[in-house]
């Protein structure tokens, strides 16, 4: 096959003895494949109680790690996109670091390092990138301890080092929004993250102020028991003697605003293809909701003004946790879908959560298919461009056979959703080269690197056998090294008839594509 050279930076590379038997490719701009599939999935792996991983606190290192490979294999095979994992569930880190101490979550002692030592982030990285997914750090902003905690709390906790800053409520620990060390503290620990591993996302979960709770922990029917107010006495009063105006909900609302714009900012600043993106409750504002939708309010016990977040754009994505079934009127989930929908005044993406581990095995269980509808219903909707699953646990179990429905639902690979507000340039064509293997083999060789100039992050592939399209995703290497791959010449649909590859960048953008059509057997 002899070596040619075109200007939309495909090379083709031959050098085999057989070669009239080899198939022949020739560039052809009219044969391209459909737009590559694009759609967020994703999936919680919660650290706090042991929910996801590590699933249990007496594990080995290497259990630990056989763990961390089993679910991103999983996430892997069910065509997920990204994983969530928590790293900081409670003033706490689940890697090295010399701000937080070591989670109880991961050794059974708080401030105790995995012996051998090893980080888990930079694994959970490591091993989601290799196939493709995108790893998304979730912090908690301000929790310091869970009820789910039985161990001494560490020295270098901030319940130890600055007690003055946290608050005992509910049984938890929780560090005052109103504090500017621990409002300070959160932004130093999620910059450090970004900072020192290749993360794709920050990611922020509901708990603001904490849910809550009330006088009477055991009201009668029918009781509407008033609710313990948050210790922050301390921080109202300076705001106040500092010639502070607010009503106390709005300066509690002005601490949380802060902290989520700043977050919004800082990460940008330090990588601008890393996302940030918040899980809140569900259910937006009582003054802006459907008629008929009922319940909680974020907004006036949790001080949190997501829709403030969204309109302002202080968020690349909103994960409202759509935790009810479709049927459910005072929380239906198509109603409250098209409210979130209607919030997204700047087109940020919108990537609800399915509440997946209502599937058990209780009384009240969900079916799978209340799942697989809910995806469907969101895929009806063009703005939605996603959701993530609460939680992997359910996924590893395959509860009531819902991998099984969700392997039907996501059959073909997806890019994750572009994010042009962040940087819209495409990257150049990628170099393609075919080398051509013996006959028998039934396969040939294609090197994939990246073209000059931007950085690359994924090979979208496409291959065309008889008149079947099919889609794959092959993540690059690095900048300076090509990724090989093997493609077969026959397969139950016919013979290799076309080849399509493009290149996508860290923030979505995808390159033109380089096209080859295959005349088989020259």
């Amino acid at each position: 096959m002899a070596i040619y050279a075109f200007t939309c930076c495909v090379l083709l590379i031959g050098g085999c003895a057989d070669i009239a038997k080899q198939p022949s490719a020739t560039i052809d701009a009219g044969n391209l494949p459909p737009p590559a599939p694009r759609e967020f999935r994703a999936a919680w792996v919660a650290t706090v109680a042991n929910i996801d991983w590590p699933s249990k606190k007496s594990l080995t290192v290497a259990q630990q790690k056989q763990e961390i490979i089993r679910i991103v294999e999983r996430a892997k095979e069910l065509n997920f996109n990204a994983l969530i994992f928590q790293v900081r569930p409670a003033a706490d880190a689940l890697y090295s670091s010399t701000l937080e101490p070591w989670s109880e979550y991961l050794t059974g002692e708080q401030g105790k390092a995995p012996e051998p030592r090893y980080d888990p982030l930079a694994m959970w990285v490591e091993e989601s990138h290799k196939r493709g997914i995108e790893l998304h750090a979730w912090f908690n902003p301000y929790r310091a301890r869970h009820t789910s905690s039985k161990g001494p709390i560490s020295s270098a906790h901030i319940a130890s080092t600055h007690p003055a800053v946290v608050k005992e409520y509910g049984g938890y620990l929780w560090m005052d929004p109103a504090e500017p060390f621990a409002a300070q503290r959160t932004l130093d620990v999620i910059v450090d993250v970004v900072r020192r591993y290749d993360i794709d996302g920050v990611h922020v979960d509901d708990y603001f102020y904490p849910y809550p709770v009330p006088v009477n922990p055991n009201p009668p029917v029918g009781d509407t028991s008033p609710e313990l107010d948050f210790p922050d006495d301390p921080s109202w009063s300076r705001y106040l003697l500092a010639g502070g105006q607010l009503s106390r909900t709005d300066w509690r609302r002005q601490n949380v605003n802060q902290l989520i714009e700043r977050i919004y900012v800082t990460v940008h600043r330090e990588k601008n293809w890393v996302k940030f993106g918040v899980s809140p409750f569900g259910l937006g504002r009582p003054d802006r909701r459907p008629q008929g939708i009922v319940g909680f309010s974020q907004y006036d016990k949790l001080y949190a003004d997501v829709e403030l977040w969204f309109n302002r754009g202080w968020l690349d994505y909103l994960v409202p946790q759509l935790y009810w079934p479709i049927d459910q009127v005072p929380q239906a989930f198509g109603t409250l879908l098209e409210y979130w929908i209607g919030e997204n005044t700047n087109g940020r993406h919108l990537w609800p959560g399915l509440y997946t581990s209502r599937i058990d095995s209780s009384a009240k269980s969900w079916k799978p298919d209340e799942i697989t509808n809910q995806i469907s219903l969101m895929r009806s909707r063009k703005p939605v461009g996603g959701h993530i699953h609460f939680s992997m646990v359910t996924l590893m179990e395959n509860r009531q056979g819902i991998n099984d429905q969700l392997k039907n639902i996501y059959a073909t690979p997806a890019l994750v959703p572009a994010t042009p507000w962040l940087d819209n340039v495409a990257p150049e064509a990628p170099l393609v080269a075919i080398q051509p293997a013996p006959p028998e083999r039934g396969s040939m060789n294609v090197r994939l690197s990246p073209g000059p100039g931007k950085l690359v992050w994924q090979f979208a592939v496409w291959t065309r056998h008889g008149n079947t399209w099919r889609f794959r995703i092959v993540p690059a290497s690095t900048q300076s090294t090509s990724t090989e791959i093997a493609l077969s010449t026959m397969s139950s649909a016919g013979p290799l008839m076309a080849v399509s590859v493009s290149a996508v960048d860290r923030f979505g953008n995808e390159s033109k594509a380089v096209p080859l059509v295959f005349s088989p057997g020259g």
